[in-house]
C-alpha cells in the first residue's frame, strides 16, 4: 500500500482544532497502520502561526518546500477573513495536484477564492455559508450536512465534523475496522452520516418575537406526537392560518411545516439514540404514524434509515 502524504495548510489566526482534530485521526491511522500516511504541516513562510485562540504552531516546512501531497487540507478560522493573495495564489496553484482537496470550515472561503470550488456541491460553518455562496455564486452551498464530499473536493461544516469528516475518508483508505479502532481510541461516533444536520430544530430557527408565536414553537418541542397541522397550531396561536404562516416564517425563517419536521425528526433521532424502544414505538411518539413514515422522513434528510442510524449510534452495553 502506497504512503499517502497528508499536508496541513497552516496561517495566523486559524482554528486549531480545525488543524489538529483531522490531524489526530490522521495520526492515529499511522500509528494503527505503519507507513500508510505521511503527516506534513506547512506555512507560506516556515514561520510558526498563531492560531485564533492564541495557541502558536510550528510548522514542517514551507508551503514552497512542500511536494505534491495525496490529500491538501485547509482549515477555517478568523484568518480566513482576511484573504492572503500569496496562499490563495500557491492553492490556485497547488490545489488541483492533490489528489484529494480538504476544508474544515471557513477554509472553503479560502478554497472558492482560488477557484477550486465551483461547480462543486460544499458546506461550511453555518454562519458562514450564506456569504460563501453569495461572494461565489458558481459554488453550490449547502448549509445543512457536517460535510459533503463531491468528487476529489470533500468540505466540512468546521471543528468537530473536521474529524467525521477525517475518519470517513480513513475509512476509504484503510477501511472500516482501522477507523473504527481510531474512533474508539479518540471517544468519537464512527462516524455521524455526512448529511446530518449541523444543528437541532430549535438552533436553526429563529425564536419569535411575538409570545404566541413563541408558545407553538414550544407546543410544537413539547408535543411531537400530535396534531401539528397549521389549522391547529394557528387556533393556538389566535391567528388565522394564512395569517400563522406568514408571520411564522417571517419570525423564526423557515415555515411551520419544515419546523416541524426538523422538530420530529430530531425527538426520533433522540429516542433512538437514548432509548431501546421499538421503530414502531418510536414512528408514533416522534408523530410519523408509521415506521414507513418515519424511514422515508430519514432516508431524506439523513440519507439513512432508522435502524442503520440506531446502529450506529446507539451505545452498545459493555459485556
Amino acid at each position: 500500500m502506497a504512503q499517502r502524504t497528508v499536508l496541513f495548510v497552516l496561517f495566523d489566526g486559524m482554528q486549531s482544532l480545525d488543524v489538529t482534530g483531522p490531524l489526530e485521526v490522521f495520526a492515529g491511522a499511522e500509528q494503527h497502520t505503519p507507513g500508510t500516511y505521511r503527516i506534513r504541516t506547512a506555512s507560506l513562510d516556515g514561520a510558526p502561526v498563531r492560531t485564533s485562540s492564541g495557541l502558536t504552531l510550528v510548522p514542517d516546512e514551507t508551503l514552497g518546500q512542500a511536494d505534491a501531497p495525496h490529500t491538501l487540507l485547509v482549515p477555517g478560522g478568523q484568518g480566513t477573513r482576511r484573504p492572503d493573495a500569496r496562499l490563495t495564489d500557491w492553492l490556485r496553484e497547488h490545489g488541483p495536484r492533490a489528489e484529494r482537496l480538504v476544508s474544515v470550515c471557513t477554509g472553503a472561503i479560502r478554497l472558492a477564492e482560488a477557484g477550486l470550488l465551483d461547480g462543486r456541491r460544499v458546506t461550511t460553518h453555518w454562519a458562514y455559508s450564506d456569504k460563501l455562496a453569495r461572494d461565489h455564486p458558481a459554488v453550490e452551498v449547502d448549509p445543512d450536512p457536517i460535510y459533503v464530499r463531491d468528487g476529489q473536493v470533500s468540505t466540512s461544516a468546521g471543528v468537530t465534523s473536521g474529524i467525521d469528516l477525517a475518519l470517513a475518508l480513513v475509512e476509504e483508505d484503510l477501511g472500516r475496522d482501522t477507523a473504527l479502532a481510531i474512533a474508539r481510541h479518540l471517544v468519537v461516533f464512527l462516524r455521524r452520516p455526512g448529511n446530518q444536520a449541523q444543528f437541532s430544530a430549535q438552533l436553526a430557527a429563529q425564536t419569535a418575537r411575538r409570545e404566541p408565536l413563541r408558545e407553538v414553537q414550544h407546543w410544537i418541542t413539547e408535543h411531537p406526537a400530535g396534531d401539528l397541522s397549521v389549522e391547529t397550531l394557528a387556533a393556538r396561536a389566535r391567528l388565522s392560518p394564512r395569517h400563522f404562516a406568514r408571520a411564522f416564517q417571517t419570525e423564526t425563517g423557515m415555515t411551520p411545516g419544515r419546523y416541524v419536521d426538523r422538530v420530529r425528526l430530531e425527538h426520533a433521532r433522540r429516542l433512538l439514540e437514548d432509548t431501546s424502544d421499538g421503530i414502531e414505538e418510536i414512528a408514533r411518539a416522534s408523530g410519523y404514524g408509521t415506521p414507513e413514515g418515519m424511514r422515508r422522513a430519514f432516508v431524506k434528510a439523513l440519507g439513512t434509515a432508522p435502524s442503520e442510524y440506531r446502529r450506529r449510534f446507539h451505545p452498545t452495553p459493555a459485556h
